[in-house]
């Protein structure tokens, strides 16, 4: 069967249709086109809902490489690869991870972070150099993005990431009837085509970092980065952060901040082994012993004898 043209490839994906919602909007009112816009919006965490059981097979992949020492690396192009980059910068200030546990590579690099580097994304020889530079292992978990499925750059990477051995997840909004590519978990949010045609930078990049966030938040909750809903795993860097560390042990616990500040320094600025140190009344030596046995899950580290 004779393969379609890239023309005919793109004009059948669903991000590229025109949204017939929307094709009067350059006669519309500054509040007529944003209240339009914000229409189209609300469509977005429904799409995302219909792909939960997807989000919940990726992130036991990410668990599963997160606990044997491997990574989550996020591949992509554009708003895409931003999204990547973005999510994998916030998780060490947010949950106390290593920098080098969750990864973006973007296609064109750190320049393509502020301002398109055209041509990148269809540079499926560098993702490959790009890739292989990150030393990629059987335990990571590769995450491609890409709203239209079919960017060149990420299905390289994609691909040698399945050669390899490592786990594989791809995040479109284009529907799963399209996609082909061989991967572990496909999560395909059908958001519908675009306000304006194929600016995937509106509903797709939002539901793109709906599913980011929901994927890299309910892991770290399953690797013992938090404790009911709060970081308690922060890297205490500033005073800002030294405070919310404080208050957390308070809240947590219900002691006072004097309490709080006296059990924090005791346990070297660590909140999790000030927490079990507090409620479970033990000393810091114990408090650490109990974490460790119960893999850094406070709730488990209280509670064991």
């Amino acid at each position: 069967m004779e393969q379609p043209s890239f023309h005919e490839e793109l004009a059948a994906l669903a991000t590229e249709q025109r949204n017939k919602s929307t094709r009067e909007i350059d006669r519309f009112t500054t509040a007529e086109i944003l209240r339009l816009i914000n229409s189209e919006d609300k469509c977005v965490a429904h799409a995302v809902e219909s792909e939960i059981p997807y989000v919940v097979k990726a992130v036991e992949l990410v668990v599963q490489s997160l606990r044997e020492g491997g990574r989550l690396i996020y591949v992509g192009a554009g708003t895409s690869g931003r999204l990547g980059v973005m999510d994998a910068a916030e998780c060490p200030p947010t949950f106390g991870t290593d920098p080098s546990m969750v990864v973006g590579l973007i296609a064109g690099g750190p320049p393509a972070l502020q301002r398109s580097v055209e041509g990148a994304e269809d540079d499926d020889k560098q993702a490959i150099r790009d890739f292989d530079r990150l030393k990629p292992d059987p335990k990571d978990t590769v995450c491609g993005i890409a709203a239209s499925k079919r960017t060149p750059y990420v299905i390289a990477v994609i691909k040698r990431a399945k050669e390899i051995g490592a786990r594989t997840v791809f995040v479109t909004t284009n529907p799963r009837t399209q996609f082909t590519l061989d991967v572990d978990v496909a999560i395909c949010p059908e958001v519908g085509p675009e306000v304006i045609m194929g600016s995937t930078r509106m509903k797709s990049a939002t539901a793109q970092k709906l599913v980011l966030n929901m994927m890299t938040t309910a892991s770290m909750i399953r690797m013992g980065k938090v404790y009911e809903n709060m970081m308690v795993d922060l890297q205490i860097k500033n005073q800002k952060l030294l405070e919310r560390a404080r208050r957390i042990i308070m809240i947590a616990t219900g002691v006072d901040y004097d309490s709080a500040k006296k059990a924090l320094d005791e346990a070297g600025g660590h909140v999790k082994t000030a927490l079990v140190m507090i409620s479970a009344n033990t000393t810091v030596e114990e408090a650490r012993k109990r974490l460790e046995l119960a893999n850094g899950l406070v709730k488990d580290a209280i509670a064991s004898r």
